[in-house]
Formats: structure tokens, sequence, C-alpha cells
């Protein structure tokens, strides 16, 4: 089971990502995330939802080898619009979502990280979209949450990665902590948020998101429809290939 909800404390639910090798998630896989997402911010008992993962990394994305299997489009479409949903329920999430990141955090792990409330990084994390080297687009959106604009389009454009203390040096990371202190340090900032008057902090969520000058929803879909057309014109699939070779390879 690739998706777990645990509840460690009064208040605070984990949902972890455990899909081997490298946590990239098929379509339904991203459902399974939202849905775990969603149900947690539903409780009324859940104050704050930590979101993390086992194994190498946080997340690879979205799983190549599904879309090369099939002939048609039916699982990129799947993809696109599983990745949608999973970002969405973080962001929509009822309340607080804390991203507790290790290891690598790419493509679709930057959608959920770029969506989330807060988020702590283990020293070792690092950040970045390598989706111009598959063919695709997607995810500006919420890199563009984590690095100052100009960034965003150098990291974009060359598909490189910026570390946790750089994205710390922006604000957007709230704490960098050694890799064995990452998971007490979430847990630390949940708890402090558990705390509080749960109608004030739901509360909060809303008119946050209220104000946000970023329509994250509409502007990733956007994103999305470009990777459609780079698919049907036939550019994504022999990048996604020659990646999945390199890959066997190694």
């Amino acid at each position: 089971m690739p998706i777990i909800t645990d509840r460690p404390q009064p208040g605070v639910t984990t949902v972890t990502v455990d899909e081997p090798p490298v946590n990239a998630l098929t379509a339904q896989g991203w459902l399974d995330l939202a849905d775990a997402v969603t149900t947690a911010g539903t409780d009324p008992s859940c104050h704050v939802v930590v979101l993390r993962a086992e194994g190498r990394g946080f997340n690879a994305g979205v799983d190549l080898k599904e879309i090369q299997r099939d002939s048609g489009y039916g699982a990129l479409i799947g993809a696109n619009h599983g990745c949608a949903v999973a970002f969405a329920a973080v962001y929509d999430c009822p309340v607080p979502v804390i991203a507790a990141v290790h290891g690598f955090c790419l493509g679709g792990g930057v959608g959920l990280v770029g969506n989330a409330d807060v988020v702590v990084a283990s020293d070792d994390a690092t950040f970045g979209l390598p989706e111009v080297d598959r063919g695709a687009l997607g995810a500006a959106t919420h890199l563009a949450r984590l690095v100052p604009q100009h960034l965003m389009r150098a990291l974009y454009y060359t598909a490189s990665t910026v570390d946790a203390h750089q994205l710390h040096h922006h604000g957007s990371v709230y704490a960098v902590v050694p890799r064995a202190e990452l998971d007490a340090t979430a847990l630390e900032v949940a708890e402090r948020i558990a705390a509080k008057d749960t109608r004030v902090i739901r509360a909060a969520k809303q008119a946050i998101n209220g104000i946000d000058p970023q329509p994250v929803h509409r502007s990733y879909r956007f994103e999305q429809g470009f990777t459609f057309e780079l698919n049907l014109a036939g550019v994504a699939d022999g990048a996604r290939q020659r990646f999945l070779d390199g890959e066997n390879a190694r």
C-alpha cells in the first residue's frame, strides 16, 4: 500500500508515501494520496496533516513506466488528472499541511510541496523540475511559490535543482535539519499548530487561500495543456523512453 495514514498523536495525522524505489506514483497512486489528505482534513479531530515519505527521497513525480506501457493517452490523462487532484487536495485541505521533505523532491513532489502550508526539510533535500528533459511541462506554478520568478525560470529551463538551504534562504522552507531529526521537527511544528483552536486555524486556512495571488488550480491545468500538446506531437514519448533507457542501463 503506497499511501499510509497514521495518527502519531492527538490532532496530528501523518500521510506517508511509500512506493519503492523512488516514490514515483501511478495515476491511481496520486488519487489515493489525494483521498488520504482530503479524508484527514475533513476529520474534525484532525488539526494538522504531516505529508512525508519513506525511502530514498520524498517524491520522484509521475511513474513514467505506466505512461510508456500505454499505447494511447489514457495513462497520460490519468497522470495529469491524478496530479491535479493531489495538488489540489493539499492546497484545499481544511487544515494546514506540513510537508516533511528528504532526499529528492522532483516533478510532482514540487507540486505537493509548493501547495503545502509549511515545509520542513532535511539537509540532504533537493528540489527541481526535470520536466523539460522528459518532454513535458508542469508545476512551474508550484516552483514559483518556492523561489523568485527569475530563479524559477532558470531552474525550469535547465532542469536544475536547488537544495533545502537555498530554499530556506528564500523563506519557503521553514526549517532545515539533519535527516534523523526531520520527522521529530515536523511533528514539533504540527504539535504547535494542533494545540491551537482548530476552528480558528481552519478559518485561517480559508482566509489565507482566499488572498493568495496565484490561482494555483487554473494555472497548473493551463501548464498541463502544453504537456498534452507535446505528447500529441510525439515529442514527449521519445524523451520519456530515453530517460527510462538510461535508468535501465545503470
